[in-house]
């Protein structure tokens, strides 16, 4: 009903198709400009909770999961996706399925990969230092505490 007044509005103001083609491309620029500023928002709001949860438990807890070189990859991957939404925004949704799913299964490797190093020395009769110990499961409980908090 909205769309009807819109259009009788239109019509009735002598706007050419053109200038409605234009008026709709700002108004899907605007709607990704949104976008991209809830995301921001969100994750200035995710920091701050993560800065206060760190200041008030145990500095361990934040453990990075990726190495900066990966984090800076990802982020800008899902930049580019975002920026796609507003040409392509299923496109943009199947991306931003790929790239979680690409880093959880990143994420799997490594704790898979750090396990089998354990299990492996463990195996051979090697002593694991409980340093190393300690820093596995410290690990586990980064990721542990990141997953019930999201």
């Amino acid at each position: 009903m909205a769309d009807i007044r819109r259009e009788e509005s239109i019509a009735s103001s002598g706007l050419t198709t053109s200038a409605l083609a234009h008026a709709d491309e700002v108004e899907q620029q605007d709607s990704a400009d949104n976008l991209v500023r809830e995301e921001r928002a969100d994750e200035r709001a995710e920091r701050n909770v993560t800065a206060n949860s760190s200041r008030n438990d145990n500095p361990d807890e934040r453990t990075a999961l990726f190495s900066p070189e990966e984090t800076n990859s990802l982020r800008g991957q899902w930049d580019s996706i975002q920026v796609g939404f507003v040409d392509e925004p299923r496109q943009a949704v199947e991306r931003a399925d790929q790239l979680v799913a690409g880093a959880m299964k990143r994420l799997a490797e490594g704790f898979a990969a750090e396990r089998s190093r354990l299990e492996g020395q463990w195996d051979r009769g090697d002593s694991v230092s409980t340093e190393e110990l300690r820093l596995a499961l410290r690990r586990y409980r980064a990721f542990f505490g990141r997953l019930l908090s999201v």
